[in-house]
C-alpha cells in the first residue's frame, strides 16, 4: 500500500432497471472494496429518510382481528396491505389523509386523497376488494416520515388518535443492495479494488439520491469522531488533477457535440466528461433543456470514447 490513501473515485453509474442503478467506485486500495461496500449498504437500508403508515382507522371497525362488510379481505390482510403503500413525505411532521371508495371493484392507493405534503408512488397497489355495490369504504390514515423500523409499540405511543389502530413501520425507501469487489490495476498498481454496488429503491426517491444521502451520513458520522485530526490524502489513483491528457478531464467543448447539446450540457454545470460519466440516463433526462434527441448523441459519443 502507498504511504498515502488515495479518496475514491465514483466511475460510472449505470441504470440497472426501474429504480434501480449500479455505481462503480474504482480504484480502492487493497481491502478497501469491502469496507465501503458494507458500510454503505448498511446504511443504506437503515438510515435513509422515507415515509410510511403508521396508524390507521376504518369506518365501522373497532380493532385489527374482525372484517369489514362487504369488503373481501378482513382487517389483518388490509394492515399488510396497507404497509406495502409508498410515500415520499415532504413534512418532518405526521400528516393525516383519507381514503373512501363507494361500490363494487378495487381499492388502491391512487384513492388515497393527499396534499402537498405527501406522495403516493405506487397508486395501483391494491388494498382491498369490495364486493357488495352497495359498500363505502372510508379509511383514515396517518403518515409520517422516518428512518429505519419503527415498532407497534412505538408507534402505539404517537398515536394522534387513541381509537386508531398502530402498526410497525418500515420507512426505508431503499428495497435492495448488494455489492461485489473484483480486483483492479492502475499502471503499476496492481493490487487495488473495484466496488460495484447495486441499489434499487421504491421510487420515492432515486438510487443516486439514496446513494448521496447514505455517503453524507458516514461523512458525518467519522467527521465527528476524528475531532482535529487529519490524514494526508490524494486524488484518486489515475485520475491526478493535473493529468490534460486524461479522457476524463476532457472538456465538454472538445466532444464535437451538436452546439444545442453541449450547451444544455454546460448550463446544468456539467462541464467535462468525468462530470458526463457520474450522472446515470435518469439523471440525464431530468437536466433541463435536455431532450431525448440530444441523450442518445451523449450515449452515442461515450460509446465512441469507450466510457
Amino acid at each position: 500500500m502507498s504511504k498515502v490513501i488515495h479518496n475514491p473515485a465514483l466511475a460510472s453509474v449505470k441504470d440497472t432497471g426501474t429504480n434501480a442503478a449500479s455505481f462503480i467506485i474504482e480504484p480502492l486500495h487493497a481491502g478497501y472494496g469491502n469496507t465501503l461496500g458494507n458500510s454503505l449498504r448498511r446504511v443504506l437500508l437503515s438510515s435513509i429518510r422515507g415515509g410510511a403508515i403508521v396508524a390507521f382507522r376504518i369506518e365501522g371497525v373497532s380493532h385489527e382481528f374482525t372484517t369489514v362488510k362487504g369488503v373481501q379481505e378482513d382487517v389483518v390482510d388490509i394492515t399488510l396491505n396497507l404497509k406495502g403503500v409508498n410515500f415520499a413525505v415532504h413534512t418532518d411532521e405526521p400528516v393525516e389523509l383519507r381514503l373512501e371508495k363507494k361500490g363494487a371493484g378495487p381499492v388502491v392507493a391512487g384513492d388515497i386523497k393527499t396534499n402537498a405534503d405527501v406522495e403516493v408512488i405506487n397508486p395501483e397497489h391494491v388494498i382491498c376488494t369490495v364486493d357488495d355495490p352497495k359498500t363505502s369504504v372510508l379509511i383514515d390514515l396517518v403518515v409520517e416520515a422516518g428512518r429505519g423500523y419503527q415498532t407497534i409499540e412505538e408507534s402505539s405511543k404517537k398515536r394522534l388518535h387513541s381509537d386508531m389502530i398502530a402498526v410497525d413501520a418500515m420507512f426505508s425507501p431503499v428495497t435492495r443492495v448488494r455489492f461485489k469487489v473484483d480486483p483492479t490495476r492502475v499502471g503499476q498498481e496492481t493490487n487495488l479494488d473495484r466496488l460495484d454496488l447495486t441499489v434499487e429503491t421504491d421510487g420515492s426517491l432515486s438510487p443516486r439520491e439514496a446513494f448521496e444521502e447514505a455517503a453524507a451520513i458516514l461523512v458525518n458520522q467519522y467527521t465527528a469522531l476524528a475531532g482535529a485530526t487529519t490524514v494526508e490524502s490524494a486524488p484518486a489513483l489515475g485520475t491526478e488533477e493535473d493529468d490534460e491528457s486524461s479522457e476524463l478531464n476532457t472538456p465538454i467543448e472538445d466532444l464535437n457535440l451538436s452546439a444545442r447539446t453541449a450547451n444544455a450540457l454546460i448550463n446544468n454545470d456539467i462541464r467535462t466528461v468525468h462530470d458526463l460519466v457520474t450522472l446515470s440516463e435518469q439523471d440525464l433526462r431530468e437536466l433541463k433543456g435536455f431532450g431525448s434527441k440530444a441523450l442518445d448523441e451523449v450515449k452515442d459519443k461515450l460509446a465512441e470514447l469507450e466510457l
